[in-house]
């Protein structure tokens, strides 16, 4: 074999070894590097700001629920921020939201009303809405474990006093629905090591209502007593649906999907005066009744005669006509024969 034949083998053969090594780099250099502990940036390492785990609108009241701490960017820190180690999440607890907050969005010290602070029924109040308090006891407020931000139905217990020898009538309605609890005894930071809101009774209950309910419960506060009946978050919905159904509501044709779900939200959380519901003490008892006793009959004075001479006693059963017939008088009541 010549020389020539032999540079081209060794040439050919070494093109073919560098060609098996590219391909071996480029096969190794594709697939998925391991990341190693060491190059991974660490939450531990970034700062964690307090954010809304869903959307607050304006005068939400936030619970436990409504915020965490999650990792942020140290670039986009603020300085409005509720950063951890340096925020105390428990003391945010109560507080009202004077601006809106999307989900997923860090909570500003400048969009929290705190209690106690100037303005604070002022931001937790809708559009149009009153405050008013209530006097409870323990019985009466569901022994404490009414908190702010929910929703209750408020019950006016009475005696109604009437004519019979039995007792007055008994009864108990439920006046008001879906009423919104502001405060209790101002007291809405009342919250535990864990964060939990601290079960503890009060004597007054600050409530949200529109003006004409404002005055019922002015009123109602001087027939009888008042007591609260903690609503489920699942009743609203069912109200609402229910309200829709029976033609109580009217959506605009034409209307966005966004402009209806605002106006359906607007509207679930509306405080409720009608369709009351009440029950008397024969519901509870058999011995109770279950209406006013009627009036008895009051005697009329004695009659006298032109002479002097007692004619005795009638009873007073109604309005009458009095035919007079030659030297007979009868009595006829109106309406009879």
């Amino acid at each position: 074999m010549d020389a020539k034949k032999i540079v081209l083998l060794v040439g050919a053969l070494i093109i073919a070894v560098t060609t098996a090594l590219l391909a071996r780099n480029m096969l190794s250099s594709s697939s998925t590097p391991q990341a190693t502990a060491s190059s991974m940036p660490t939450e531990v390492d970034q700062p964690h700001v307090l954010v809304a785990t869903k959307a607050l609108p304006v005068g939400t009241i936030l619970d436990a629920e409504s915020f965490r701490f999650q990792p942020w960017p140290k670039d986009l820190i603020e300085q409005a921020y509720y950063l951890k180690g340096q925020a105390d999440p428990v003391k945010l607890a109560g507080s009202v939201v004077r601006t809106a907050i999307s989900a997923g969005q860090p909570l500003t010290q400048g969009g929290l009303v705190k209690p106690g602070e100037r303005g604070f029924l002022a931001a937790a109040l809708g559009a149009g809405m009153r405050a008013v308090t209530v006097p409870v006891s323990a019985q009466s407020s569901v022994a404490g474990f009414v908190f702010p931000g929910d929703r209750i139905d408020l019950v006016l217990t009475q005696s109604v006093a009437g004519g019979g020898d039995g007792e007055p009538l008994r009864v108990s309605e439920t006046i008001l629905r879906n009423i919104r609890v502001l405060a209790t005894d101002q007291r809405m930071d009342a919250m535990g090591e864990d964060g939990k809101p601290l079960v503890q009774t009060y004597s007054n209950v600050t409530i949200e209502v529109t003006p004409k309910i404002a005055e019922k419960i002015a009123v109602a506060q001087t027939v009888g007593s008042l007591s609260l009946s903690l609503r489920s978050l699942a009743d609203n919905s069912s109200d609402l649906d229910a309200a829709i159904a029976g033609s109580d509501i009217e959506l605009p044709d034409g209307a966005s999907p966004n402009a209806e779900k605002a106006m359906l939200a607007k509207l679930a959380s509306r405080p409720v005066d009608r369709g009351a519901t009440y029950s008397t003490g024969a519901d509870v008892s058999r011995y109770q009744r279950s209406s006013v006793p009627a009036k008895v009959e009051a005697p009329m004075p004695p009659m006298v005669a032109a002479n002097g001479a007692p004619m005795g006693t009638v009873a007073f059963k109604g309005p009458v006509i009095r035919v007079a017939r030659g030297t007979s008088v009868t009595e006829v009541p109106v309406g009879g024969k």
